[in-house]
């Protein structure tokens, strides 16, 4: 077994460092509390192609492979985990409209979206549907050759720039089961009747809006309902979540290492009665724990991204994602102890990782409902550890 990155991975984590230390981390505290839309950052990431991270190279994207993917989020969250949402949910739209869109939907929206001319996102969480995304109420009805789309969407991340929308919908509310009845259109956001109506107040994950839609007689035309084929929504939006648990385990991994590095340095720079406070057992045990973990945490999220790329992951992915938020919210809480008052201090990053770590264990399924999974599959029989 070979638990190093291969050189081409090594030779891409260093250009994404490079830009994270030159780029995001000098600027992050500041415009996260004055509530600055990062557009010098979303425009940097754009030159270096990674809105294009899911594309296939035949539409002008990178097509990474799932590790060079986790790379990514880890490295952009270890300076500003907001920033990494930006990108999160695009790429996440991307892949689906690379595995199931038509080709004229390809074709149409792929080039733009690779180079960040276009943006996009997700719209899957409505007020009363988060995980149980079949409780959803959004219906679409056919009318000649357009759907007629009605509901709300909730917690859409990237609502004020994503052209296309891909929205999770009800084309037949009465199937059962209720999965049968969903399908995916891809909305435009200047169609009339889409209203981006609030951004919703957070505690962390700022950089990135996250709001409310509100879609009242929308008319989407047939031809934009993805793959052409009614539904298939669910199973559509579920192949895409896949990379998006590795995606948030990897940015809890960013998280965790920035929580490790903070604690590290202000244990060298701190004094306390006469010495470093590194130089005390208590401290050095907090060290030596939260570098324990954070590698460990890195090590399960290149592992699921690597099972991803072999096939379907839903345990693995779920293992990590579990596991990797955890790490992030610990780590940030002993960051935060080693930092002592300092750390409760807005002048200081650890209190933003905090703020941060804790949707991570939200976020992609919430960690209690990918334990049911990971547990079912193991009594199934389907999954086997050791």
């Amino acid at each position: 077994m070979d638990f190093t990155l291969s050189e081409d991975h090594q030779q891409f984590r260093k250009l994404l460092r490079t830009f994270v230390e030159k780029e995001i981390i000098p600027v992050a505290r500041e415009w996260e509390q004055s509530g600055r839309y990062p557009t010098e950052i979303v425009k940097g990431m754009a030159d270096m192609g990674l809105f294009g991270m899911t594309i296939p190279e035949e539409f002008g994207g990178l097509d990474l492979d799932p590790v060079s993917f986790a790379l990514v989020f880890e490295e952009i969250s270890r300076g500003w985990m907001g920033v990494a949402g930006i990108l999160g949910s695009h790429s996440l739209s991307c892949r689906m409209l690379a595995m199931h869109g038509t080709e004229e939907q390809k074709q149409a929206y792929l080039p733009k979206l690779a180079t960040g001319e276009l943006r996009t996102g997700v719209g899957l969480t409505e007020p009363d549907a988060g995980t149980d995304l079949q409780g959803i109420r959004t219906t679409a009805k056919l009318d000649g050759d357009h759907y007629v789309v009605n509901g709300a969407k909730m917690w859409i991340t990237n609502a004020r720039y994503a052209n296309p929308l891909p929205v999770l919908v009800k084309t037949d509310p009465t199937a059962d089961p209720r999965h049968k009845g969903m399908s995916i259109l891809l909305i435009d956001s200047t169609s009339e009747g889409f209203t981006v109506t609030k951004d919703i107040p957070k505690l962390g994950y700022k950089g990135t809006e996250s709001c409310e839609i509100v879609l009242d007689n929308v008319r989407v035309p047939k031809e934009n309902l993805l793959g052409g084929v009614e539904g298939v929504g669910m199973k559509q939006a579920l192949s895409a979540l896949e990379w998006g648990r590795v995606n948030m385990a990897a940015r809890s991994t960013g998280i965790a290492q920035r929580a490790y590095d903070e604690a590290l340095a202000y244990a060298n720079q701190r004094k306390a009665f006469g010495q470093t406070i590194g130089e005390f057992q208590s401290i050095q045990l907090q060290l030596a724990s939260m570098a324990t973990n954070v590698q460990a945490s890195r090590l399960m999220a290149y592992w699921s991204a690597d099972a991803v790329r072999r096939g379907r992951a839903d345990v693995e992915t779920g293992m990590a994602k579990i596991f990797c938020s955890e790490v992030a919210l610990q780590a940030s809480i002993d960051s935060m102890k080693v930092h002592g008052g300092y750390g409760y201090s807005t002048e200081f990053e650890v209190e933003r990782l905090y703020r941060d770590s804790i949707l991570m264990s939200i976020g992609e399924g919430t960690n209690d409902v990918l334990r049911t999974v990971v547990a079912k599959s193991l009594l199934r029989g389907d999954t086997v550890v050791g």
